[in-house]
């Protein structure tokens, strides 16, 4: 009985337990069930796209970059069809033997090198990295037949950036280089779309026109949807979507002319300005010296890094863009409009000039502290009396000064279709407050304002400004924004578009006023300080020659060049209009520490003006006259420009 009762309690729990196990499966097989409809019914789109993501992956194709072409179509920046030898690290076991056996197939300079392992320590492993460009086929076949034996080298089609004219234009230009982490981290703050067309991109617009223009010139990148295998590689295409090239931007540079013009400077320092007053599009933009944009390409060397960032002559600085520069007696002809405007003198007021003019206990001196006896307006801009500009410059006060120029756009950012303009300094008694620290600095003294009366003092103009502030008075007081771009050309476009730009605004300036300033600056040209330079001259022209002090010279002593270092010794400087009649050109050129304004700076504009109006290239004696700084007029027998053959044969 005990044993029948054992048996009965061992069935039951039996019983229980296969219950329970079947309970347990039953739940379980809800479970799955419901998990099941879950996976194939609510999620059944999103899991079906990773399924398709995990069989197959959407790899970018980068866009051909947009051209750049001056306003006669030579190209300036192009797109070069060349073949790379790259190197993925990550595949690559042992990166030093594999560098080590690839020189001894190919010629590898140490610079490469160098240059390769910088690209690696900006990059991610598993990017493809150039180590050479421009392989030869001889060169493509001898890798080719080694790629067997070393894992991660591949030879890539590239379209390499290329800029034809080498140094020309090249701070204008600009020019691409690899994104560095810098500017990774910036494009984080980009929109989502924005990044996306960034996709496989490795370089990018770092100065000029290139970065300015960065969104026309980079184009709309493509996607390839390639089915792959397990391991990874691609079996066969799916389809694609074809990239779209970049713009095609046409400049108002007259590449010519900016070559001409830095061959003008020679071995010397400065910068060139030349404006249409009639529409504000800059001819040339010239900043000396300059340097070869296609180094920049490939990823910079050190040598020539170094040869460039630690040069005394600062070759990488824009000085047309960010040079400021004190406009010295240039800035005369600004002055005697501000006179005539506010009232404070009239055309025919006569100041006597004895050569200085004290103040309190100061002796503010002429150049040479020559007599000049009365001067009246147009006298003091042809004969640049110092005397005339202090005692109005002290009549007007600092605030009716800046209050005057503004509008001129002297101190401010002129809104040139180019990044990194630098504003310069208008003084004014709320600048000098908000500038210095000390409350003792912050006050504003009366014989401050004197010498901003001739360009000096706290003044600091860019050559943009002082171009675009002549170019707004030669066009009767109508101001146009300068700019450089003229057109843009889409590839999927039959036509170019005409950049849009706003109308003139007129500074409301009265005519009298503005042909007596302007008459006197031609009267510059043919019988004051510029006379020699413009002998000869079949046009009619205005000038103002300028001589700015790049250091202060103590009361009593007087100015001797050949005392100095040459990096201390004045600029010099000079602005001009022409032909007088209808002006088509407005421009400021200053050459650093060249001294007198007539010598060097002067030169520089009677050649521009010889080729924009006559048609005239000089001649190589009067290439090297000007490069000398001597003062006659041109001598040589000048070439038209159709004995200039252009453009030169491309730059490597």
């Amino acid at each position: 009985m005990t044993e029948f009762k054992d048996v009965q309690r061992q069935l039951a729990l039996f019983r229980t337990r296969v219950w329970v196990a079947l309970a347990v499966v039953g739940v379980c097989l809800g479970l799955i069930a419901l998990r099941s409809y879950y996976l194939q019914v609510p999620r059944h789109d999103d899991l079906s796209d990773k399924a398709e993501r995990n069989r197959t992956a959407v790899l970018p194709i980068v866009p051909q970059r947009g051209r750049i072409v001056d306003r006669h179509g030579v190209v300036l920046a192009d797109n070069l069809a060349t073949f790379s030898l790259e190197i993925v690290p990550a595949r690559t076991p042992d990166l030093d033997a594999t560098l080590a056996d690839l020189a001894e197939i190919v010629e590898v300079q140490p610079r490469d090198v160098r240059r390769f392992r910088r690209l690696m320590a900006e990059s991610r492993r598993f990017d493809s990295l150039p180590l050479r460009h421009r392989l030869s086929n001889e060169e493509m076949s001898r890798v080719a037949a080694q790629l067997y034996r070393l894992p991660g080298v591949e030879i890539q089609a590239r379209r390499l950036r290329q800029y034809p004219l080498g140094e020309t234009g090249a701070h204008v230009i600009g020019y691409i280089g690899r994104i560095n982490q810098r500017e990774k981290e910036a494009m984080t703050e980009w929109p989502e779309e924005r990044q996306a067309n960034y996709r496989g991109t490795d370089h990018i617009g770092k100065l000029g026109v290139e970065q300015s223009h960065e969104d026309q010139l980079h184009g709309t990148t493509g996607f390839e949807r390639v089915e792959t295998s397990a391991s990874g590689q691609a079996v066969r295409q799916l389809d694609v979507t074809a990239p779209l090239p970049g713009d095609t931007i046409a400049l108002s540079i007259d590449s010519r002319l900016q070559h001409l013009v830095e061959r003008l400077y020679g071995q010397r320092r400065g910068a060139l300005v030349a404006i249409n007053p009639q529409n504000g599009e800059v001819l040339a933009f010239v900043s000396m010296p300059t340097f070869n944009p296609n180094l920049f390409v490939e990823g910079i060397d050190v040598d020539n890094w170094k040869a460039l960032n630690e040069s005394i002559d600062r070759p990488l600085l824009n000085r047309a863009l960010r040079g400021t520069y004190p406009p010295g007696s240039t800035y005369k002809p600004f002055m005697a409009l501000a006179a005539l405007e506010t009232g404070t003198r009239q055309v025919g007021t006569v100041v006597n000039d004895p050569g200085y003019w004290v103040f309190g206990n100061h002796r503010f001196r002429s150049h040479g502290e020559k007599n000049l006896g009365g001067v009246d307006l147009r006298r003091s801009i042809i004969y640049s009396s110092n005397v005339y500009y202090y005692t109005l410059a002290n009549d007007m006060g600092v605030d009716a000064i800046h209050d005057f120029m503004k509008p001129l756009g002297l101190g401010q950012l002129t809104g040139i279709d180019l990044q990194g303009e630098v504003r310069g300094v208008l003084p004014s008694q709320a600048w000098k407050r908000q500038t210095f620290k000390r409350p003792q600095d912050q006050r504003w003294f009366a014989g401050e304002t004197i010498s901003l009366g001739i360009g000096q003092g706290y003044n600091s103009f860019t050559m943009l400004q002082l171009a675009s502030a002549m170019a707004t008075l030669a066009n009767q007081g109508v101001r146009h924004t300068p700019h450089l771009t003229r057109t843009t050309q889409n590839p999927a476009a039959a036509s170019a578009t005409q950049a849009e730009r706003p109308d003139g605004v007129s500074l409301g300036y009265r005519p009298e006023h503005l042909q007596a300033v302007l008459s006197a600056m031609e009267a510059v040209t043919q019988e004051g300080t510029s006379t020699r330079v413009f002998a000869g001259a079949p046009y009619r022209s205005g000038g103002k020659t300028g001589t700015a002090q790049a250091v202060t010279i103590g009361q009593r002593d007087r100015y001797d060049a050949r005392r100095l270092e040459e990096h201390q010794r004045d600029h010099s400087l000079y602005l001009a209009f022409a032909p007088v009649e209808r002006p088509q050109v407005a421009l400021a050129v200053v050459v650093e520490n060249a001294g007198f304004g007539a010598a060097h700076a002067a030169p520089i504009a009677r050649r521009v003006f010889d080729y924009l109006l006559l048609g005239r290239y000089p001649s190589e004696d009067d290439i090297r006259a000007t490069q000398q700084g001597l003062t006659a007029a041109p001598v040589g027998t000048p070439r038209t420009l159709d004995e200039i053959p252009w453009p030169p044969e491309a730059q490597p």
